[in-house]
């Protein structure tokens, strides 16, 4: 390994990850390395990690490198292994963009969560330097049937199970507050909902087509944004408000606010959803090899 690693820092609505380009898959990542990264204080600092690999040098990847060339093997900031982020791919295309691997228009990216189709629209025409948004298709839903519960203290509430290539667990409360500091895991029943953890997100009101959310994320705690998350909102919002476009016939579009910006999220009736929001890239520099691999022994 050389004694020095490049990396950059980005974030999506305030969702955060560190960049790790790694073409050939030759940086051992391990969960103590990534967890050593994505801490704030000793580290770089992430909800995260992006770990930047062509699809045909990864082992789970190899047999998607006919539909993408890149793989997005994402890590929690605790270094476990998750199947999607939503904001990560905004800010995975940002980056290919940024590294002149593609350029603006459509792109595929594969995850761990099949192949999602990318669009990188043209950057603002007020400034000239403003990056266009970003559009993910993220798939269709899944919803699987069963009452869910979501606690916080001696408040719980029923939640909506929406699975969109990760579980979540969205929940509609009178005010965010009422989802408590979020550091820790909020407890669920049954457990056999989610054996291997969830995504939980509290939703308000804010107009008509008009929510926002906060979000505990799986691995990674309280986090300023989450796409899939969103994106699980929307469509739990819609089938309480009996916008279902399966049922409609027609389009259902909401505007999520998270802490750390907006998200639109449009479902169409074949049930595919579509994200768009921003993507940003904020620094660039180098890991000393030597420093992580200290870190993560």
């Amino acid at each position: 390994m050389s004694t020095r690693i490049a990396f950059l820092k980005g974030h999506g609505t305030e969702n955060d990850f560190v960049i790790v380009p790694d073409p050939d898959n030759v940086i051992d990542l391990s969960p103590a390395a990534v967890a050593a990264l994505c801490d704030r204080r000793a580290g770089i600092g992430g909800d995260g990690v992006l770990h930047v690999v062509r699809s045909a040098a990864h082992p789970e990847a190899k047999e998607l490198a006919a539909e993408a060339e890149w793989f997005m093997d994402y890590r929690n900031g605790d270094g476990s292994i998750a199947e999607m982020c939503g904001n990560g791919v905004r800010v995975f295309a940002r980056y290919l963009q940024h590294a002149g691997h593609v350029a603006e228009g459509d792109l595929t990216v594969a995850t761990r969560g099949g192949v999602k189709r990318v669009h990188i629209a043209k950057a603002a025409s007020v400034s000239g330097s403003a990056a266009g948004d970003i559009t993910v298709g993220m798939g269709r839903a899944r919803l699987p049937e069963g009452d869910v519960t979501v606690s916080v203290g001696e408040h719980s509430w029923p939640a909506r199970n929406v699975n969109m290539g990760n579980p979540h667990a969205v929940a509609f409360v009178d005010d965010l507050a009422d989802a408590g500091d979020l550091y820790a895991a909020p407890p669920f029943s049954p457990a056999s909902a989610y054996p291997d953890g969830v995504n939980v997100e509290f939703v308000v009101d804010r107009g008509p087509r008009h929510v926002a959310m906060r979000v505990h994320e799986r691995g990674s705690g309280e986090t300023r944004s989450c796409g899939t998350g969103a994106c699980a909102v929307a469509v739990a919002t819609a089938r309480r408000d009996g916008t279902d476009p399966a049922v409609t016939g027609t389009p259902s579009t909401y505007t999520v606010d998270v802490p750390g910006g907006t998200l639109v999220i449009t479902e169409r009736p074949d049930g595919e959803i579509e994200m768009t929001g921003p993507a940003v890239i904020v620094a660039e520099g180098e890991i000393d090899a030597k420093w992580l691999e200290s870190a993560a022994g």
